[in-house]
């Protein structure tokens, strides 16, 4: 029998308490409330993209802004990704995905080598789409790379709308994700390095 791969998280601190639950083999489920419709909806994007299911509720200080509360949760999603993927016996490791999103392309690549890293080539034309500050969506990747440390790519190759280019990050990054921790048929019971740990 598979084991399920899958992780609980909770975070508290003056700032934030979080509550996620991750299953990485799901079907894009979700049920997420973060006190941000636009971060709300970006997430249930890379939830769905990502075939992932996704619980998650987030109190956080946003009579000051959303910094605090888009950070962490990039924080707690990385952990739940590291404790869901264990010592990362059998996945493919490597992912990559371009994703149009009308005028915008988006280029998402990922390696989950254990070393963190991200490089965020994107230019975001508006500061707030909404009452989010658009500049957050790198805090949230930076958050999620160095508590799931692997190397993160994104790359905007064309893009007007502020939008529609963060939708295609959080869309690519679930796609590219979804490919990284898929099983290998066959090499089931190896860790995909020559080093042999990841």
């Amino acid at each position: 029998m598979e084991q399920k791969r899958t992780a609980e998280i909770t975070r508290d601190t003056k700032e934030t308490q979080i509550k996620l639950s991750l299953n990485l083999d799901g079907t894009g489920r979700s049920d997420i409330q973060t006190g941000c419709g636009f971060l709300d909806h970006m997430l249930e994007l890379f939830t769905r993209h990502g075939d992932f299911d996704i619980t998650l509720t987030c109190h956080g200080d946003t009579q000051v802004d959303y910094h605090h509360t888009t950070e962490d949760i990039g924080i707690v999603m990385g952990q739940a990704f590291t404790k869901a993927l264990g010592d990362k016996r059998g996945i493919i490791r490597y992912g990559q995905f371009l994703l149009p999103m009308d005028e915008t392309l988006v280029l998402c690549a990922v390696d989950l080598s254990g070393r963190d890293c991200l490089v965020w080539a994107v230019d975001l034309p508006a500061a707030k789409v909404g009452d989010f500050d658009t500049e957050l969506a790198k805090e949230f990747w930076l958050g999620f790379v160095r508590n799931c440390p692997c190397a993160l790519h994104i790359r905007q190759m064309s893009g007007e709308n502020t939008h529609h280019i963060l939708e295609a990050v959080f869309k690519g990054a679930g796609r590219a994700l979804r490919m990284a921790v898929d099983m290998d048929p066959r090499h089931r019971d190896e860790i995909p390095s020559t080093k042999g740990a990841l």
